[in-house]
């Protein structure tokens, strides 16, 4: 396995502000998610910040850093970790039709029909297709996101992701480059690709920071499912608690 690393050694990431209103309102918001919840953060005035940034604007008034969260620069090759893990330890990954999956838990794989005790349906933006062909209609919407990496200019990099909460982008460095994503677009799942919002903040990105030539020809896009609260349909399908000996757990996240 290559030895790469694939997290970063400092956790957290940083939520950036340009005016002050926005800052003490966000302060609010930590110090009442730290009160509830236990969510550590750390608050950083314009000079702390450029201490721990040296390459974001000057321009900028403070930062909250959200302390116990952890970023991931490369989550394909995570992904690939942990199936290797996986099948280290006895397990046996096959590639498969999932619109095939019957309520006896069996499914089409290109090893041939597989059947299971257990069935989890994992499946993003396309879990209502499987949901539904097992009886259940859920308030499920589709949230979509636009990417693109960029060479840093100077060798620059960011410490952690950081969030201009104001403008609505987010910067992450990643293996590929420095990662710039938008706000989420409520679209259908197949709906033709809109990446207006990334052309728009591209350049306050790069007032933001020193962005250079895009490694992507173009942008690309991805979904993923999301309920009205935002909150994850997770556990026991209630009418497969049982079938015979088997269940079923269907996840969105």
């Amino acid at each position: 396995m290559r030895a790469r690393t694939i997290c970063y050694a400092k956790g957290g990431w940083l939520k950036v502000f340009h005016q002050r209103g926005a800052f003490d309102a966000a302060l609010l918001d930590a110090e009442r998610w730290q009160c509830e919840y236990g969510v550590p953060f750390e608050r950083l005035d314009a000079m702390q910040l450029q201490r721990d940034e040296l390459s974001l604007s000057t321009a900028l008034i403070g930062a909250v850093r959200h302390t116990a969260s952890s970023s991931i620069r490369d989550p394909g090759e995570l992904v690939t970790r942990c199936a290797q893990y996986f099948t280290s330890i006895g397990g046996h990954i096959v590639r498969g039709d999932a619109t095939t999956l019957s309520p006896h838990w069996r499914v089409l794989t290109v090893e041939g029909e597989i059947e299971g005790r257990q069935a989890v349906v994992a499946m993003g933006p396309w879990f209502d297709t499987i949901a539904r062909a097992l009886g259940y209609r859920l308030p499920l919407a589709v949230k979509r996101g636009y990417h693109r990496h960029f060479l840093p200019e100077s060798g620059a990099t960011p410490n952690q992701p950081v969030l201009d909460a104001e403008r609505g982008f987010l910067l992450a460095p990643m293996h590929q480059g420095i990662r710039l994503t938008t706000r989420v677009e409520l679209a259908l799942r197949d709906s033709p690709r809109t990446p207006v919002q990334l052309a728009a903040v591209e350049p306050l990105a790069k007032q933001l920071f020193p962005l250079g030539k895009p490694v992507e020809s173009e942008p690309w896009m991805g979904c993923r499912p999301c309920t009205p609260d935002m909150l994850p349909i997770l556990g026991p399908a209630p009418g497969h608690r049982t079938f015979g000996s088997l269940s079923v757990t269907l996840i969105t996240v």
